[in-house]
């Protein structure tokens, strides 16, 4: 119960001070007052009227000019508790403004706490999941705090959606999702994921916080920006090995010859027969395709990055197997290229002589798939045969290059990139002369 109502101020006097005249005293004091620990202390300064002035040398029983007026909260303090209102400070002004004083100090204080609490939920998840001393943690805990996107949710908000980013983020990191060299090994759907850490399906769909912090979290380990659009975040979570959903994420294949008697292996095959490429989605993957091989052993898949590389060996009418992974792997490109080599396929993987191209590059080979053309002398090559005006320089984080650590070193000398289209002859040629192709 706060101090007017356990001591009412008499009707008379409470209309004596409660005047629109002395309005502006009352409402510094109350500032002052909430801003100060509710301590009767230090002065406010205010402009008061005649009338304000009159009532206020009667409060304290000396004159008043009008204008700005330097008042000591003690001085009125004592004042008001020898007048007929018989109350301190605290108790007239919560009366007279209408609501209870609040010790702004203490609730800042009582805030920073709970804040700090947050952050070390935030900071105890990384360590949990074994991340918090990566080079990337602080900045992404920074950034975290740099959106206000727990802030704005509020601290018994954020505390939830910390504990369920906990969850997530550990089931992730076990599966060395977030090693950037290393390719996704889970295979997760992310209504499964969500069930299975928050016993929510739906918990880490778009627009979740939860998710938002994973995300966030992703981004900072392979060192992209936070994913903006809805196909920038399916990608990401492919990259961490969850699907948002068995349809959007495609492997374009041509000439792909399943061994098979089964139903889809001969539809396959029909399909390589017209000429026709085909984009795999992990519901056919997971679907018709289920343990069925996709090529025969010692096949040879040869796998790019760029659609338009594919297109124009479909144009050419080469006849061996095709792989294109359109960028950064979705998770059905993933699938298909484990596939492949767990059939026993050699799969060799041309890509783009820039950074994000060759840190594709370098998970791939990492889960087994072979170099095509991405050597040391392949880049030279590639730079001295480029026009003047496609010259390009390299863009962001410099990559290691475990399969060849040279060409990470005169990439950076010559700081030239080579976009795989710009190969295209080359590429072309390499397709159709197949005898000599394993040791490129």
């Amino acid at each position: 119960m706060s101090a007017s109502a356990q001591a009412p101020v008499p009707e008379r006097t409470r209309r004596y001070l409660a005047d629109a005249c002395l309005a502006p005293l009352w409402a510094a004091a109350r500032t002052k007052l909430e801003r100060g620990r509710l301590a009767v202390t230090g002065t406010v300064t205010v402009f008061l009227d005649d009338s304000g002035a009159d009532r206020l040398s009667g409060l304290l029983g000396r004159p008043i000019a009008a204008g700005r007026i330097r008042v000591s909260l003690g001085t009125l303090d004592q004042a008001l508790r020898r007048s007929a209102a018989a109350a301190g400070l605290v108790t007239v002004v919560e009366l007279l403004t209408g609501r209870d004083l609040v010790d702004r100090v203490a609730d800042q204080e009582r805030a920073r706490a709970s804040w700090s609490g947050v952050w070390q939920q935030v900071d105890a998840a990384l360590a949990a999941a074994g991340l918090v001393s990566a080079d990337w943690a602080p900045a992404f805990v920074e950034g975290v705090r740099r959106s206000g996107l727990l802030t704005r949710a509020g601290v018994e908000t954020a505390t939830t959606v910390v504990a369920q980013f906990a969850a997530v983020l550990g089931e992730c990191a076990a599966a060395g999702a977030f090693e950037a060299a290393v390719a996704p090994e889970s295979g997760w759907e992310l209504a499964e994921l969500a069930g299975r850490c928050l016993g929510d399906a739906h918990g880490l769909d778009d627009g979740r916080l939860a998710a938002s912090l994973l995300l966030r979290a992703a981004a900072a380990a392979f060192g992209i920006a936070t994913p903006e659009t809805a196909e920038e975040r399916r990608n990401l979570w492919a990259r961490l090995g969850v699907t948002a959903d068995l349809v959007s994420g495609t492997a374009l294949v041509f000439n792909l010859r399943p061994p098979g008697h089964d139903p889809w292996s001969h539809m396959m095959c029909a399909r390589a027969d017209l000429g026709l490429a085909t984009h795999l989605t992990l519901h056919e993957l997971r679907g018709a395709a289920t343990g069925v091989r996709l090529a025969a052993a010692g096949t040879h898949v040869f796998a790019c990055e760029n659609p338009q590389v594919l297109q124009a060996a479909a144009r050419a009418g080469v006849t061996v197997p095709m792989l294109c992974l359109s960028g950064n792997p979705s998770l059905a490109g993933w699938q298909t290229s484990r596939r492949l080599l767990d059939a026993g396929a050699h799969v060799s993987y041309h890509g783009d002589f820039d950074w994000p191209g060759v840190a594709i590059a370098a998970r791939l080979f990492a889960a087994g798939v072979k170099p095509w053309r991405m050597r040391t002398g392949d880049y030279l090559e590639a730079i001295a045969a480029l026009p003047s005006d496609a010259a390009l320089t390299l863009t962001g984080t410099p990559t290691l290059t475990p399969w060849e650590p040279h060409l990470a070193e005169t990439m950076c000398h010559r700081n030239l990139a080579v976009h795989e289209e710009t190969l295209m002859s080359t590429l072309l040629a390499d397709l159709g002369a197949t005898d000599h192709l394993i040791s490129t």
